[in-house]
């Protein structure tokens, strides 16, 4: 199989009409480059270059080659130009992975960043319900970078970002949304009809889990799939419901009250072993502007 070194010194014999023009620009000795011409024409099957007393000829196989040789090599190129742009963040594309609660809350200014400080890295947003799907992506090559729960036994870099709260949404209208500390205990709520989540989102086990801490199981009004219409059917009366506090909209119609007691995890951006120069720039801008406040107050 010819090599992209061997097109060279074809192309390059070719455009300065000798051998020894050749093996000067190409700073190689006369004998290697006849040997590797001698190597390409056995690869290809057929002679490319006539030899003349002072240059030398395209056979016309040699015609028939040296454009594809060309092409070849400009494509090359190309794709080294690429991949030196992408170290130096001018252009690519980054996979990114986030649970769905992070990519309402979290990601919107990160990316916003992102793009105004390398607009040609494009961004491809994947997103999964569940930490442990997100894990299992990263995991399995799908995403260069996640965003989600701290992940259990990770081998790769992990970037804590902070502790993200947790609140109650209830009916503007509801009895206890006039709680004078803006607070509610979970217990209060144990008669409820909940907006639950669907089983396989990751905060329908977080309900459940915090539910049986206050010492009740929430019963389930309606399972939402999206994290997202969870505050606006609990504004809308069909029961409260529980969800990050930073995916609230601003201006929004219902009451948001801090659990009693406070519900919080830990988020991190984490990678595999070894991150390239997109990735590692990707994660350093989610720690800088994605940030949630690392004393957990809310």
């Amino acid at each position: 199989m010819a090599t992209l070194r061997q097109l060279e010194y074809l192309v390059t014999v070719v455009d300065t009409g000798s051998f020894t023009r050749a093996a000067e620009q190409l700073h190689v000795t006369q004998p290697a480059l006849s040997h590797q011409m001698r190597a390409l024409e056995a690869a290809v099957g057929g002679p490319l270059l006539e030899r003349l007393p002072r240059s030398v000829r395209l056979t016309p196989m040699g015609r028939a080659v040296l454009p594809h040789a060309r092409a070849a090599l400009a494509e090359a190129e190309r794709l080294h130009t690429v991949a030196r742009r992408t170290a130096g963040l001018e252009e690519g594309e980054l996979e990114v992975a986030a649970i769905y609660s992070v990519s309402l809350g979290i990601l919107p200014p990160v990316l916003r960043a992102w793009r105004r400080l390398h607009p040609g890295v494009r961004i491809r947003l994947r997103e999964y319900p569940h930490a442990d799907l997100l894990r299992a992506a990263m995991a399995a090559g799908r995403a260069d970078v996640a965003i989600g729960p701290v992940p259990n036994g990770w081998e790769g870099p992990i970037r804590e970002l902070g502790v993200e709260e947790f609140a109650v949404v209830l009916p503007a209208d509801d009895p206890l949304a006039d709680s004078p500390a803006d607070t509610v205990a979970l217990a209060e709520l144990a008669d409820r009809d909940w907006v639950h989540y669907a089983p396989g989102n990751g905060l329908a086990d977080l309900l459940d889990h915090v539910a049986a801490q206050a010492g009740f199981h929430p019963r389930a009004a309606v399972r939402a799939e999206q994290t997202s219409a969870a505050p606006l059917l609990a504004a809308a009366g069909l029961g409260p419901a529980l969800v990050p506090a930073n995916i609230v909209p601003p201006h929004f119609d219902g009451a948001v009250l801090r659990p009693h007691p406070p519900v919080r995890r830990t988020l991190a951006a984490y990678t595999r072993t070894r991150p390239d120069a997109l990735t590692v720039a990707f994660a350093d801008l989610v720690v800088e502007v994605g940030c949630v406040d690392p004393a957990g107050a809310g």
